[in-house]
């Protein structure tokens, strides 16, 4: 395992580098300039070309790469083009609001998804089964920032279920220790600020986590029909063992392996997801950061924010091999 792990290790360095070389290119592709954008249409050119002297716009790709890579070594991600505050310190800033959301999400998703997937298996061409049909198919088909405004108009205008937008009610104010209000709000013992924090938290980690929620639903559901139809299944039936233990021990386990690689990929796709949600629920998070510094073409935001989500998707596919041998103890890794 520490062989494996290494040398996965080893692999991640030369495509980080491979990301960060294009990236960087392609950035400096996009149609529109950064200094344009933050001076307007009518600047003059000397001004233009001032600025763009002084971040270092003006010269070669290629030199701006190398020393983009040189403050990197010495811990500098570089100032954000648009407000020139550090893009590490906006991250970090940032980054505890995306994540909350994030794990609110999977954490619906998967247990919404998993268990929506094992009845529809098991009860297979019931009523039951179409209707998670149905709810998957639709979930796939549906644009997520359009179930956002549905979701906002819903529950938070027509019900009044939940608040519309924001982390918190503007009249409280959370002391930030990690970031994260949930936990905040407990370090502060105020439980009443930790449920206003999960009740403005609900509604946009329920729509978020319709990005992952369905392939987990129809994975698991085809999964778990081909482990239930195996050998060793009909064997634990025919020793008499009861079904929930058939299900949940011996089913179950074999099925979630293909899951587990799903899970992994899709976190990946809730980035990119809470860019969206995030802006229709004035979500001061990564999303709304990243929207931001697109529309502004601030390359260094873009960059960062590139390298990432590499760095998260890179991650989290180590972390579903090696979960591989801990999951289905027939493989071994190599």
């Amino acid at each position: 395992m520490t062989t494996y792990i290494i040398r996965r290790v080893l692999t991640v360095i030369p495509t980080l580098i491979a990301v960060s070389m294009l990236s960087f290119v392609f950035i400096r592709l996009i149609p529109g300039n950064p200094v344009t954008i933050m001076l307007g249409e009518r600047a003059r050119p000397q001004d233009i070309e001032q600025y763009k002297e002084q971040m270092g716009l003006n010269e070669p790709v290629y030199i701006q790469y190398i020393k983009y890579v040189g403050q990197i070594f010495q811990g500098n991600f570089g100032n954000s083009i648009i407000n020139r505050v550090p893009v590490i310190d906006q991250l970090a800033y940032r980054l505890p609001a995306t994540v909350e959301a994030i794990i609110v999400a999977l954490i619906i998703g998967i247990s919404v998804g998993v268990s929506a997937g094992v009845l529809a298996a098991i009860k297979r061409n019931s009523i039951i089964d179409t209707a998670s049909n149905v709810v998957a198919l639709t979930g796939v088909s549906i644009p997520i920032f359009w179930l956002a405004l549905i979701a906002i108009y819903l529950f938070a205008v027509s019900l009044k279920w939940v608040p519309p937008g924001g982390r918190i009610d503007a009249q409280i104010t959370i002391t930030r220790v990690t970031g994260f209000y949930l936990i905040d709000s407990l370090i502060m013992g105020r439980m009443d600020y930790f449920w206003n924090a999960l009740h403005h938290m609900i509604l946009p980690s329920l729509v978020l986590s319709t990005t992952v929620m369905p392939s987990i639903m129809r994975l698991t559901r085809a999964s778990m029909l081909e482990v239930l139809r195996s050998d060793y299944v009909r064997t634990a039936r025919a020793k008499g063992l009861k079904e929930r233990k058939v299900i949940l021990k011996h089913a179950l386990r074999n099925a979630l392996l293909p899951v587990v690689t799903v899970i992994g990929g899709q976190v990946g796709g809730l980035l990119g997801g809470a860019i969206l949600t995030e802006n229709a629920f004035s979500w001061t998070g990564m999303g709304s950061w990243y929207f931001g510094a697109i529309s502004g073409r601030d390359y260094p935001v873009i960059q960062v924010a590139i390298m990432f989500n590499a760095i998260i998707f890179v991650l989290m596919t180590m972390l579903v091999d090696i979960s591989y041998g801990f999951i289905d103890p027939r493989i071994r890794l190599k």
